[in-house]
């Protein structure tokens, strides 16, 4: 199986399954010394973590990140690092009466096309579980770029709309169950997700990233634009299925003069005096906050009886069981975090070796 690996310079390579005994990730290229604790991965562990409230899955996983290598009192020496996270609080019995069934929405008939067998429990290597490692991965890659403030936090999910301000911090975002910094917007959005809930249904919406403090000339100008590998990144994480940077779609309906971001002298520094090119230009980034928007489609399982096939292709009605988010939004913004850390990590990197 190709593709179980994130970045260039410093390569995140993720493995194990959602019922597995474990996951992790290999992180490979991250300089030596760098301070790196346990304690600093698991807070961000802590925020991606089943469990964490009524509105996400009742599975109830730790999440307690174990590193194997490549850290030495407390310091990266320069090789490897293994991280390892036990899986506690599986429950394959859930999947028994479905092994053979095509969950609407899910990976299992692409995965027998493919590879010519799927793994039923959990999703297996599909499973949103494997982002943990991820984010593990994004903790370290944040002691790269130190000075690099990267916040996400939910600006919609289904139709209710937050009205965000500037300068959004993490305060800001963790006070409220569904990380939504707009109070007002984040009750309206628990009730709809704890209808949805209750109607064994789920619902989706859309999570806003900003990244201060980048550092100019990050990305390469052809294939590995910044933009492009930031587009990957997110839409490598299960259930997205949209990404756009500054101005995005809503950028169609300008003229030229009216989107293009002016230069201007401030403090001695070039900047620009509007931001449509969302801090990126040319695949590059110029120095001004990089801002994307993802968005993320409703939960797959859920407890509505649905129309599916078998691997017989015998159609055949299903009910999901088990324990699964009725929206995914208030675990996914530390997991857009850890993957956007890890391209910002791997460019900066890149950045460093090419210059003399």
């Amino acid at each position: 199986m190709a593709g179980n690996t994130l970045g260039e310079a410093f390569r995140v390579t993720n493995w194990g399954e959602s019922h597995g005994p474990a996951i992790g990730v290999v992180i490979d290229g991250c300089p030596a010394g760098l301070e790196v604790s346990t304690e600093l991965i698991q807070q961000e562990l802590n925020r991606r973590r089943p469990g964490q409230s009524e509105f996400t899955t009742a599975r109830d996983e730790p999440d307690l990140v174990e590193i194997q290598s490549g850290i030495f009192r407390g310091v990266s020496d320069g090789t490897p690092i293994h991280l390892r996270i036990l899986n506690k609080d599986h429950r394959s019995d859930d999947y028994n009466q479905i092994t053979d069934i095509y969950r609407p929405s899910h990976a299992g008939y692409a995965y027998d096309v493919k590879y010519g067998r799927h793994n039923p429990f959990g999703g297996g290597r599909s499973s949103a579980r494997l982002t943990a490692g991820t984010v593990a991965a994004g903790a370290i890659a944040r002691r790269i770029i130190p000075s690099t403030a990267i916040t996400a936090y939910v600006t919609r999910i289904k139709d209710v709309e937050a009205n965000i301000t500037d300068h959004v911090t993490e305060e800001d975002v963790e006070q409220s169950l569904v990380r939504c910094p707009d109070l007002v917007a984040s009750e309206r959005m628990m009730a709809i997700i704890k209808l949805a809930k209750e109607n064994k249904d789920s619902v989706g919406g859309i999570i806003e990233c900003v990244i201060n403090e980048v550092q100019a000339g990050l990305g390469e100008p052809i294939y590995d634009k910044l933009e492009a590998d930031l587009a990957k990144a997110m839409l490598d994480i299960p259930a997205v299925k949209g990404f756009e940077i500054g101005s995005g779609f809503a950028g169609t309906r300008l003229f030229g003069s009216e989107h293009n971001d002016p230069f201007v002298i401030d403090d001695k520094l070039v900047v620009t005096s509007t931001n449509n090119s969302g801090g990126i230009q040319g695949g590059i980034s110029n120095g001004m906050p990089i801002k994307f928007r993802v968005a993320f489609k409703p939960t797959a399982t859920i407890g509505k009886e649905q129309r599916t096939v078998d691997s017989l292709g015998v159609e055949t009605t299903i009910a999901a069981a088990g324990r699964h988010d009725p929206c995914v939004l208030p675990r996914a913004v530390p997991i857009v975090e850890g993957y956007a850390a890890c391209i910002l990590a791997d460019h900066a990197l890149r950045s460093r070796m090419n210059k003399s």
